[in-house]
């Protein structure tokens, strides 16, 4: 397989018959070569030397600092506090199918 190629017809196949989907020989092929381009793409980005970057700081951690900063400043996330929960009664009165107890989906497990 060239380095074009990375993930051939077989890999594809597999990946279609696992994701349930059915594929065309013409979108086998195209989908051959798009995920190529991708593995090649994040094996350019692999090679970039980021010794001299810093790391990325958290969402939270950086709120939290621009709160320390500016303490007028409204906090964008909300306390997480507890709440009463939803019922069971509530909740199966919404679902399109159940047994009163439990929601009835559809099989998607054949094999």
């Amino acid at each position: 397989m060239s380095e074009a190629e990375r993930v051939s017809l077989e890999d594809v196949r597999r990946v279609a018959e696992l994701a349930h989907l059915e594929l065309t020989p013409d979108e086998e092929s195209r989908m051959s070569r798009d995920l190529s381009a991708i593995l090649d793409y994040v094996a350019q980005l692999a090679r970039l030397d980021t010794s001299h970057v810093a790391p990325m700081a958290q969402v939270a951690e950086v709120l939290a600092a621009s709160a320390d900063t500016a303490p007028n400043k409204l906090s964008v996330l909300r306390h997480d506090l507890p709440r009463p929960c939803l019922t069971r009664d509530r909740a199966m009165a919404s679902a399109p199918e159940t047994d009163g107890i439990f929601f009835k989906v559809p099989k998607v497990i054949e094999r």
